[in-house]
C-alpha cells in the first residue's frame, strides 16, 4: 500500500498533540473524500442501528447520533490541520487536529470533554501515564494517549475486528463510536453512520489537510488498537 511509504515522515516528527502531522502534508488524498458517493447506492446489508439510550443535552437525540452529527459538522466546516498549543486549551474553530474532532463532537452531544478529562486526571493521575505526573490542562485533552486512558475508564471497549458483509460483526460498529490507531501513526476518529455497500462504516477524522468523512476505517496505515462507545453502560 502506497500510504506505508509515508510512515517515515510521520515517525520522525514529535508527537505534540498525539496525532502529529506536518501542516503542509496529508496522508489522505482529498479525492478520498467521497462519502457522498455512497448516498446514491442502494444498501446491500440490513444492519441494525444501535443507540446508547442516553441523551446528555436533552435535545431528543441519542448521544451516539449527536456525536456523529457533531463529527460530520466538523467535516463540513473543514478546519485546517494545524498542530499547535493554545492558552486556554481550545484552538479556533478554523483549526484542529484529530483529537479536536473528538471534543467538538462530544460538545454537540452536551459533554465538556476537556472538563471531564481534567477532573479525571486530577482524581486518577496514575491512570494517565502520558501526563507523567504533571497535568497541563491546556493540552492534556488533545493528546491521543490521554483520550485512550479516559475512554478505557469511561466507555465500553468493543471489537477492533471489521468483517465486510458480516451483519453480526458490523452491528458492533455504530455511528458515534470512537476508534484509535496506534504506533507509529497515532490517530483517533469517529465512526460514521454511513457505510460502504459491504457494510463497513466510513470514518470522520482529521489527518490533514482538513477534517473529512471518508473511507479510511480499515485503511489507516497503523493498526487499530481500540474501539470505544461512550458513555459506558
Amino acid at each position: 500500500m502506497k500510504k506505508f511509504s509515508l510512515i517515515i515522515i510521520f515517525f520522525t516528527s514529535l508527537l505534540i498533540v498525539g496525532c502529529k502531522n506536518d501542516n503542509n502534508f496529508s496522508i489522505v488524498n482529498p479525492d478520498q473524500e467521497r462519502h457522498t458517493n455512497y448516498n446514491n447506492r442502494p444498501p446491500t446489508l440490513n444492519i441494525e442501528r444501535v443507540l446508547s439510550g442516553k441523551d446528555q443535552d436533552n435535545d431528543g437525540i441519542d448521544d451516539l447520533d449527536d456525536i456523529v452529527r457533531g463529527a460530520r459538522a466538523e467535516a463540513i466546516r473543514k478546519p485546517r490541520y494545524i498542530d499547535s498549543y493554545y492558552r486556554g486549551g481550545y484552538p479556533p474553530e478554523t483549526e484542529g487536529v484529530c483529537t479536536d474532532v473528538i471534543w467538538r463532537s462530544f460538545r454537540d452531544a452536551g459533554y465538556n470533554l476537556k472538563a471531564l478529562i481534567d477532573i479525571d486526571i486530577k482524581n486518577n493521575l496514575q491512570a494517565y501515564p502520558r501526563v507523567n505526573g504533571r497535568p497541563e490542562p491546556n493540552i492534556d485533552f488533545r493528546r491521543v494517549p490521554n483520550l485512550v486512558s479516559f475512554f478505557k475508564r469511561h466507555a465500553n471497549t468493543l471489537t477492533t475486528e471489521v468483517i465486510p458483509n458480516n451483519v453480526e460483526n458490523l452491528k458492533q460498529w455504530q455511528g458515534g463510536d470512537i476508534v484509535v490507531y496506534g504506533a507509529p501513526l497515532w490517530h483517533i476518529g469517529i465512526v460514521s453512520d454511513e457505510r460502504r455497500p459491504d457494510g463497513i462504516p466510513l470514518l470522520i477524522h482529521n489527518s490533514g489537510p482538513h477534517a473529512a468523512e471518508n473511507d479510511m476505517l480499515t485503511d489507516w496505515p497503523s493498526p487499530m488498537i481500540y474501539h470505544f462507545r461512550f458513555p459506558k453502560n
